[in-house]
């Protein structure tokens, strides 16, 4: 078992490793370049595209462009931004933060390939249901040829998709946070009750299917985002004094690597371990390339391919370059990153108790589980839809009685191999997923100077 560990562990790590980056960095840095930023210049028509102005209830689909883009996100705005980004200030220092805005601007641009595509060429499962997402978009748009590499994709999204490693990371903040603190003793009987109201609450949601999921993730996600919004502008508030600096120091540290392990280096130097230390973590967060949202996109109402491409180019703008730089500069300006030895989730609630003494590390708690508890919906409409393209829609729901029972495992064990398997073949779905975007690119470059010449048309 020990050697089994040790395998998954450094499978993990080589499939976030090196090639993956390259593979999503360096595709998305292509889009972007070969669209010439134009995306980026319709970033007040995403916007109006978001708030409803073009729905039109006839059109094909089952969500509206808002709950697709919600939907996206509570799989997205998760521990990543709590806990992933105190990782990156922990390791690599402030400079990190900023190789995650650069990922992130990067990552709108392949969200927007991706989520167009998953419109352009949707298919119909075994039902005769219309569906979308990577596995739809390869054999749909390569053709029936290129099967194999949709299947890949699906059977690495079926492992991928279970919420061991969030449910694991929820269970933790939990004993963090509320249990351990009040006296209460941990084990696996307040694991496994915690594991029965998870399973409880995301039963009655996820068996409702992708507009039930679409109906709470818009409701959630938008009040939660907000008020880690006020949260943290509470924390910024009190320490104004020190905002401007650190913010500076944000820049300046992203080229000097002041405070990265001098002896961790990569391309020759300790700034090129950075770059890579801030990329992974920016890109782990806001999983642009991976093929989990378009997955979402491709349920949109709506015909026009485009549009979708656009709200869905929100979501690492949000993800990242909103809450990510929240979660922060929280913790850079109360400076819980250079007195204390905390890391993780714990670093983020010592940045909270820090301005808010005694109800702050609950308020962020209030916060990690809904961020948590929706990830998890979106994540059961995932692995279903993987199922479906595998095996049959009158199979999918399948998925959700295995995807239940990982609650049960993620809550009450902390198996690092099961972690590390999953966080892998996750990783391992961006390799379909950028091989088609990358191909299908130039066709949704025509599709995209037509959308603009008809909206200036109107």
């Amino acid at each position: 078992m020990e050697i089994l560990n040790q395998v998954l562990s450094k499978f993990s790590a080589l499939a976030w490793g090196l090639p993956l980056l390259i593979l999503l960095i360096g595709g998305g840095l292509y889009l972007l370049i070969r669209s010439h930023f134009l995306p980026f210049r319709y970033l007040g028509h995403a916007l109006n595209v978001l708030r409803g102005k073009f729905d039109d209830p006839d059109d094909p689909g089952d969500i509206s462009h808002f709950q697709a883009l919600t939907t996206a996100l509570s799989a997205t705005v998760g521990m990543g931004n709590i806990a992933g980004v105190a990782v990156a200030i922990s390791v690599g220092g402030p400079g990190a933060v900023f190789w995650m805005w650069i990922s992130a601007v990067v990552g709108m641009s392949t969200k927007f390939f991706t989520s167009s595509l998953a419109i352009m060429y949707r298919g119909k499962d075994t039902a005769g249901e219309i569906q979308g997402g990577p596995m739809y978009f390869i054999t749909e748009g390569l053709g029936k040829s290129w099967k194999p590499l949709a299947i890949f994709f699906s059977l690495c999204g079926l492992i991928g998709a279970l919420p061991v490693f969030n449910v694991n990371q929820l269970t933790q903040a939990l004993n963090d946070i509320l249990l351990v603190p009040n006296g209460v003793q941990i084990g696996l009987y307040t694991n496994l009750t915690i594991g029965v109201v998870l399973v409880f609450i995301t039963g009655l949601v996820i068996l409702g299917g992708i507009k039930r999921i679409g109906t709470v993730a818009s409701r959630l996600v938008p009040s939660m985002v907000a008020l880690y919004f006020i949260l943290v502008i509470f924390i910024l508030i009190a320490h104004s004094d020190v905002l401007v600096y650190y913010l500076k120091l944000i820049f300046t540290d992203a080229f000097a690597a002041s405070y990265y392990p001098k002896d961790d280096t990569f391309l020759g130097g300790v700034l090129g371990a950075l770059i890579l230390h801030g990329v992974k973590r920016g890109a782990f967060s806001n999983e642009a390339g991976i093929g989990t949202a378009p997955m979402a996109h491709g349920a949109a109402r709506t015909d026009e391919p485009i549009r979708e491409g656009l709200v869905a180019m929100l979501g690492p703008a949000i993800d990242t370059l909103v809450v990510c730089t929240l979660t922060a500069l929280a913790i850079l300006v109360t400076g819980v990153w250079e007195t204390t030895s905390n890391n993780g989730v714990s670093l983020t609630a010592s940045a909270f108790a820090d301005v808010m003494p005694g109800y702050g590390k609950y308020l962020l708690l209030i916060c990690i589980a809904v961020f948590s508890l929706s990830s998890l919906f979106s994540y059961s409409y995932y692995g279903t839809k993987c199922m479906s393209f595998l095996f049959g829609a009158d199979k999918k729901h399948y998925y959700n009685y295995i995807y239940i029972l990982s609650i049960f495992i993620g809550a009450t064990t902390s198996l690092s191999m099961m972690i590390n398997l999953i966080d892998g073949v996750f990783a391992l779905m961006a390799i379909p997923t950028m091989i088609a975007t990358l191909i299908l690119a130039p066709k949704v470059l025509v599709e995209l100077k037509a959308y603009a010449k008809r909206i200036k048309e109107k």
